[in-house]
């Protein structure tokens, strides 16, 4: 493996797929469910619900993909992740009359177990990791 961004489909990079292809299933079918049914209700909170669908959709197909732009992609898309659930985190909990529903990440994704908190860094540790692999391997 010469290539920095080739990374292992088995051990944490599957694993990581496969929990990123679950949120972004679960964002997907609630952002949509909100937006259709309630949308006047809390129209942040159900948009920042889409917005993590498309971040956990966009980190899933970049963690499967291989190549330099596609790791550059997953760089973003969860370093993204983390600055919008931290701070939707705080303000959800600091203001809570911005978010009058909960969003995927409010109180730092409390509905999904904590999960998008944790997530992206163990998503940025395994991207840092699969990189130092990949150069030590060239």
């Amino acid at each position: 493996m010469t290539d920095a961004s080739a990374r292992p489909s088995r051990g944490i990079g599957g694993v990581l797929v496969v929990v990123y292809g679950i949120l972004a299933l679960a964002a997907t079918g609630r952002s949509v469910f909100q937006i259709a049914t309630k949308f006047d209700t809390a129209p942040v909170a159900y948009l920042l619900s889409a917005v993590a669908a498309i971040v956990y959709i966009v980190a899933t197909v970049a963690l499967i993909k291989q190549g330099p732009a596609w790791y550059r992609v997953a760089w973003v898309a969860i370093g993204f992740e983390l600055v919008g659930v931290v701070v939707v985190g705080l303000l959800s909990i600091f203001d809570a009359q911005l978010f009058p529903a909960d969003t995927v990440w409010s109180v730092f994704g409390r509905g999904y177990l904590f999960i998008p908190l944790v997530l992206p860094v163990l998503g940025l540790l395994y991207l840092r990791s699969s990189r130092r692999r990949a150069l030590a391997a060239a």
